[in-house]
């Protein structure tokens, strides 16, 4: 847990940690005399997929800009692949790619063309006939950006992002807008990256998408973070006492137990055969977070 701060050079008990991708200690940004993010201790490992929780303006989108080098910051200690992003130099950079919610789609440029033009800005780039095809664009190559579906559109963006082969990749709301099937083949292309060695650092209002892809979860509210954990365990969702649900002579019931598969095995000793509309569950990703934001950022 996080522990709010006022102090623009905040102590800690740790410094940041020189193994990890990402690392804050203490962040602190102000816009006038309000602490946007307040305190924030941070960090990411190489090669996870992590996303990043909470409502708008509680400083998710701050924080994330401060780690690409975008934004500065009032306090505190940050270290992205081991450098300070306000001082990260070309060859720093080169080690990130950011997919933004909008990208190159209305280009008059080839799908190939906007590739090869990314391609050229790094020393060491992936060829891009072989990352339109890790995408699963190869047979839109010779396309006008433009005339790209939405889904298509993001696969371009995420190609763009990772040709120059980053170390640490950015994606920022990559399936808003997306349809099911787009948004499941989307996720495909994600975790085949993560098998490349690409760690990710993911901001998503889909709670499925963060619980499908992510391999730990953090939330932000009020500038701080609330809490860091695998999906399955944030918020005591793992332990959480399960409720039990079933019909019974037309009416609907509800048991909430500790021990679901006893509770269960029990039940099913009073009826003949199957329990009738026998469902077992637990807190969702989605009650949990929406009990950590409280009513707002």
């Amino acid at each position: 847990m996080i522990r709010s701060t006022a102090a623009a050079s905040p102590q800690h008990s740790s410094p940041p940690d020189p193994e990890a991708a990402i690392s804050i200690r203490g962040l602190v940004k102000r816009y006038g005399d309000r602490a946007v993010v307040d305190g924030l201790d941070l960090d990411i490992h190489r090669g996870e997929i992590f996303a990043l929780l909470g409502p708008n303006g509680a400083g998710k989108t701050t924080t994330v800009e401060i780690c690409e080098g975008y934004r500065d910051r009032d306090g505190g200690e940050v270290r992205v692949l081991g450098v300070d992003p306000a001082k990260g130099g070309r060859s720093w950079k080169a080690d990130l790619g950011i997919v933004l919610q909008s990208g190159a789609g209305d280009s008059q440029l080839s799908v190939r063309e906007l590739l090869t033009a990314q391609a050229s800005y790094f020393a060491d780039p992936r060829d891009p006939d072989e990352v339109l095809e890790l995408v699963g664009l190869t047979d839109k190559a010779g396309a006008r950006g433009r005339t790209l579906s939405g889904g298509q559109r993001r696969r371009l963006d995420v190609a763009l992002g990772i040709v120059g082969r980053p170390r640490l990749l950015f994606l920022d709301e990559p399936t808003t807008g997306f349809d099911p099937e787009a948004r499941r083949q989307f996720w495909a292309l994600i975790r085949s990256l993560r098998e490349l060695g690409t760690t990710m650092l993911l901001t998503t209002h889909y709670l499925d998408e963060a619980e499908e892809l992510a391999d730990r979860v953090g939330v932000i509210a009020r500038g701080q973070l609330a809490e860091v954990a695998v999906p399955t365990a944030l918020g005591g969702r793992g332990t959480a006492p399960a409720v039990v649900s079933w019909t019974e002579d037309g009416v609907r019931r509800h048991a909430e137990t500790a021990t679901p598969t006893a509770f269960v095995a029990e039940l099913a000793a009073h009826f003949p055969g199957e329990v009738p509309d026998l469902a077992v569950s637990r807190p969702s990703l989605e009650d949990v977070y929406l009990t950590m934001i409280g009513d707002g950022s």
